[in-house]
């Protein structure tokens, strides 16, 4: 099983980042993240939240490398209340941007209602490849899914660009 500093090392190389850049984000020193990622020492434990939120990762993620984002389906007596899940848009681009966007359910499931066009009017990338992908998942369907108790990491794209969107209910 990878090591916590491995993990940090990977989520910090798909993030294109510098060890410098990490150590600055956590107001931690570049010597310090190199500690972490030859497994010398670890991230004191109130960095780790914000370690975890810096790479949109959960704690579990980041330290038992375990990912609750896998896709699941639920039975009936085991399901959240559709009412308290939340669609989780992560976009990383190949320049080392990051979007999140964090949806309410049933703001969703309104939108589609009332014909809302829910993606077409965010942009996420200047060169359209993310933005084209959006448009081209079907939230009604998506929807049905979730209703259905499946939830988890729903939807990964890759683009040829190096962008990559992944879509979350949870």
């Amino acid at each position: 099983m990878a090591s916590i500093g491995s993990r940090i090392n990977e989520y910090r190389r798909q993030r294109n980042i510098t060890q410098e850049q990490l150590a600055e984000a956590m107001s931690v020193t570049s010597q310090a993240v190199s500690k972490w990622e030859n497994d010398i020492s670890c991230p004191d434990i109130s960095v780790l939240p914000q370690l975890a939120d810096y790479f949109n990762v959960s704690l579990d993620r980041l330290i038992r490398g375990e990912s609750p984002n896998s896709v699941q389906f639920l039975a009936e007596n085991q399901r959240k209340d559709f009412n308290s899940l939340t669609l989780r848009i992560l976009v990383n681009s190949s320049g080392g941007d990051m979007v999140k966007v964090n949806l309410p359910m049933p703001l969703i499931k309104v939108g589609l209602e009332i014909g809302m066009p829910l993606m077409q009017t965010m942009q996420f990338d200047n060169s359209g490849a993310v933005n084209d992908a959006l448009r081209q998942i079907d939230f009604s369907a998506l929807i049905q899914l979730v209703e259905s108790g499946v939830v988890g990491k729903l939807i990964e794209v890759k683009s040829a660009d190096g962008h990559t969107v992944d879509i979350f209910v949870d």
